[in-house]
Parts: structure tokens; sequence; C-alpha cells
């Protein structure tokens, strides 16, 4: 089976593609004038390209091909047409979201999009066996719900990394963070030969975390380039791929040995909580939109990303505190994985509670609450109102 410094290779070369092709594709997009630009919902100020996907598709094929070439993924490429239904599904989300950058699509139409990447995962193989929730045990998925349960889980993960991605850097730093620990999830599944030399999660994880490492030095606050809906579509794609295909398909274990905290190690919880942060979001924009009745394609000012800055957090603050929580999160899960422990709650409970003092007390705050003459813990306007994309809408981070 593939080493992790193999696997390490591929997602180098992902980032140093990535990194070295962004400017490119920066100097394209504004040639052909493929740039979003400012207006009263945006904080920047000057025209930026919204194209940034294109780079990190180009590294995702780079990567992907010189995968395939290695007689040391053979495990993964002989005689499996996964890899080939991954590529053709990345070619048809990130499609979608391209031409929405450039040409503006209606929801219905991106939705198809997404749905129809579903049905190429599907088609190949690429598919959900099961899900183990805590303490209800192992469902085993009948073949008429795999491609449904797979279809979903795509739309959700693509359009909780759409929605996430509102400031510069937030997106790939997220998707960075919590890719990476589903990478290590998966190589200790794989020690503990519970995962199959052949499975293509841990590949397509690698390649997630480094295109977004190669991205961010262009995207980070102040961004140069906006990776647009066709880098998050992508990126929700490679992380809907990995989770799905190790989650859905890896044996449970520990839960003898480590004890009854353990539980919440089911599989197909991992990326729940990992991913954290922009599922989160999902769930309370939805909830939001559902309540006041509105549709799921109307912008709103509620998620996480604008409440920090509403508080007084700038902007580059704003991304490292969730950057931060993701970061968390993801160590809160990955600690009994790698020690076989129970998780000690009482540091992560100190971090996530210093977390939230500096997030709620840090003097920027103070001094906003201040200005606006509010009592703690209210907001009456708006520091900075960064444009968002919607549920299905086209993005807009700076």
């Amino acid at each position: 089976m593939p080493s992790v410094a193999a696997y390490l290779s591929i997602g180098g070369l992902a980032a140093v593609v990535t990194f070295g092709v962004t400017p490119i594709v920066g100097r394209i997009a504004r040639r052909f004038g493929w740039v979003y630009l400012p207006n009263e919902r945006t904080v920047h100020t000057e025209p930026l390209p919204d194209v940034g996907g294109l780079a990190m598709f180009i590294g995702f094929i780079v990567a992907l091909g010189t995968a395939w070439a290695f007689n040391v993924f053979d495990p993964l490429f002989a005689s499996n047409s996964e890899p080939l239904g991954v590529l053709i599904a990345a070619i048809i989300i990130f499609g979608t979201g391209f031409i929405d950058d450039v040409r503006e699509l209606s929801a219905p139409a991106k939705v198809f999009g997404t749905v129809l990447a579903g049905v190429a995962l599907v088609y190949f193989g690429v598919v959900m066996d099961s899900f183990r929730l805590p303490y209800l045990g192992e469902t085993i998925l009948s073949d008429d719900l795999k491609p449904l349960v797979t279809v979903l889980w795509l739309v959700g993960m693509s359009q909780a990394i759409n929605l996430i991605d509102g400031l510069d850097g937030l997106a790939a730093g997220v998707v960075a963070i919590g890719a990476f620990a589903f990478f290590l999830y998966s190589q200790e599944l794989t020690a503990r030969d519970l995962l199959l030399p052949s499975n293509i999660g841990p590949l397509f994880a690698i390649i997630a975390v480094c295109v977004c490492v190669g991205f961010l030095p262009h995207n980070f606050n102040p961004a140069r380039i906006m990776m647009g809906d066709g880098g998050a579509l992508l990126l929700g794609l490679l992380l809907a791929v990995s989770t799905s295909v190790v989650g859905g398909r890896a044996d449970s274990f520990g839960s003898e040995t480590i004890g009854t905290t353990y539980f919440f190690l089911a599989p197909i919880a991992i990326p729940l909580l990992i991913l954290g942060v922009p599922i989160v979001d999902t769930v309370f924009a939805i909830i939001r939109r559902a309540t006041s009745r509105s549709s799921l394609a109307t912008a709103d000012k509620g998620h996480l990303h604008h409440r920090l800055m509403n508080l007084g957090h700038g902007h580059r603050r704003s991304v490292l505190i969730l950057w931060t929580w993701t970061a968390l999160l993801s160590a809160f899960v990955l600690y009994p994985v790698l020690t076989e422990q129970n998780p000690r709650y009482l540091p992560f409970g100190i971090a996530a509670l210093g977390i939230a003092l500096f997030t709620l007390l840090h003097p920027s705050v103070i001094e906003q609450r201040r200005n606006n003459n509010t009592p703690p813990g209210g907001i009456e306007r708006s520091v900075a109102d960064p444009d968002r994309p919607t549920l299905f809408d086209s993005e807009s981070q700076a």
C-alpha cells in the first residue's frame, strides 16, 4: 500500500503546482474580465479575479495524474474505476462553478451540476456503503439508498464549503486543517488494517489539503485572487469523496478497549466534528432562512464570519479564530485515535473557553461595544459587510 511519504509527495506536488499557477490564472482572469467588482456589500476596494479555483483544479489534475503514473499507487488505480469517477465528477462540479464565476448560473443550474457530479460518482462506484452512529450501531445502506445518500453527502459538503468562503483565506484554511486531520485518521485506520489498501480516501484528502496550502499565500488577506464557486465546489467534492469512502467503509475499532466516551469516533461522525465550523454555519443558515420564510438563496449577514466582524474583530483575526476552532475540533477527534486513550476533556475545555473569551473580550470588541453603545453581547451595526455567497449562490470572499 502507498506509504505516508508517497502521499505527502503527491500532496507536495499539488501544492507547488497550485502555488505556481495561481498568479498566471490571476493575470488571465484580469485579461478576460473574470473579476468580482466591489459594491456596497463588499469590503474590498479593487476588482479581484474570482476564478482561483482554476489553479486549484490544475493542481488537482497534475497530482492525480502523477499518482496514476506511479507504481506505488497501483492498489488505488489497478482494476478500480473509482479514481476515474472522481475525475469526471471533479470536471463536472468545477465546470459548473467556473461557469457561474464567469457568467453566473441560476441556483437550479448549480444544483443540477452538483447532482450530476454525484451521479458520476455513483456510476463509477464511489459510494458510501454504510454509516455508524454513536450508540446506534452500523447501518448497511441498501443499493437503493446508496445513490441518494452519496449525492446528498456531496451536496451538503460542497455547499458547506461554499457558505464558509466569505473572508480571505477562510475556506482554504478550514479545508486544509480539516482534510489533514482526516488524512491522519485514515492513515491510522490503514495501519490497523481496518481500511483496504485500495481505498482512495487518503489520496483525495491529502490533495485537498495541499491545493489549499498552495493557494493560501495568494488568498490570505489582503487577497490577490478568490477561489470562486469553482474552487469551493471542487474542495467540497474532494472532502465528500474522502470522507464517504473512508467513513462509510471503515470497520469500527477501539470501542472495547478505550471506553464509552470513544463512541463519537464512529467513522462517519469524524468529518462532522472536524468540519464543525462550516457545518454549523450551514445548519444555522438554513434555520435562519426557514424561520424568516425566505429562500435558501437569499443572502443574509448572519454567518459566523459576519458575526465575528460585527463584534469588532478584523478580517484576519476573524479568519484566525475560525481556523483555531477547526484545529481544536480536529485535535479533539484525533487525540483518542492516535493515543488510544479517552479524550482529556479538561485541556480541550480550557482551550475552548480561552478561544471564547478571546473572541468576546478582545479590546477591539470592547471598543466596538462602546462605539455602538450596546450592552455586553449586543450587536447593533456592522463594522464590515463582506459579500457572502448564499446557498448555491456565487462566491465573493474579499
